[in-house]
């Protein structure tokens, strides 16, 4: 992964908003000023001060756009941002990748004071930040959120919860989206990883929902089907 070529990508995409002659020459400035000197302060102040200068309209892109960031970061997507949220996690990539204790600290600094939209824009920028390691906490806690949009963002179109979360906190997001009715067909890896705990839990729920008289989430049975027999169909 290139975060530079995907900064690139993520700013061509910007600039071909129709609302984006405001924003283009402040992001260029500051991206400026922060690489002369980089510094924590100039950092978060632009990070918070960026949908003023962006708005907040849903950006549009083309396959053509689509393609060539899927080349440059398999699985990961925009569809649907809004223009902040985008410049948003573009402006978290000039986080230095040589450093992985000053960009744990400036994340970690902007998560535990951010509001909605700004978590939001950094847990989607997890699976382009460097470190992929270091996020898994943040990542399981973003599941955890009772904050829709928030779980949306780890949860849905993005690769890095499927490549990074381990068993237990896997089977928590996937059973955490079917509590909360997610599109399960917009998890990466819904398929490739499911697994016999999994398996269990989702017939346990099955069993519950059954017994209280409340409808089973249809695609609950796919998540089981694998380590179940199929006698246990009729309870989905």
């Amino acid at each position: 992964m290139n975060p530079s070529a995907i900064r690139e990508a993520l700013l061509d995409i910007i600039r071909q908003q129709p609302d984006s002659d405001k924003a283009i020459p402040y992001l260029t400035q500051q991206a400026s000023i922060y690489a002369n000197q980089p510094g924590k302060a100039i950092f978060f102040r632009v990070f918070a001060a960026l949908p003023r200068f962006t708005g907040k309209r849903v950006i549009e892109t083309s396959p053509q756009s689509r393609h060539f960031l899927h080349g440059l970061r398999p699985g990961f997507s925009v569809e649907g941002w809004t223009l902040d949220r985008l410049a948003r996690v573009w402006w978290l990539l000039h986080l230095s990748a040589e450093d992985r204790d000053e960009v744990v600290s400036t994340v970690e600094t902007l998560i535990k004071s951010a509001e909605m939209n700004e978590l939001v824009a950094i847990y989607s920028a997890l699976p382009v930040l460097p470190f992929p390691d270091a996020w898994r906490f943040q990542a399981t806690e973003a599941v955890r959120s009772n904050i829709g949009p928030v779980q949306d963002a780890i949860m849905l179109r993005n690769p890095y919860a499927s490549e990074q979360l381990d068993q237990n906190a896997w089977n928590q997001l996937i059973m955490k989206a079917f509590f909360n009715d997610k599109d399960i067909s917009q998890i990466i890896g819904h398929r490739e990883r499911r697994n016999a705990d999994l398996a269990a839990i989702a017939t346990d729920f099955a069993r519950e929902r059954r017994a209280a008289g409340r409808p089973v989430p249809p695609k609950l049975w796919e998540q089981a089907e694998p380590f179940v027999s199929p006698e246990l169909r009729e309870l989905f």
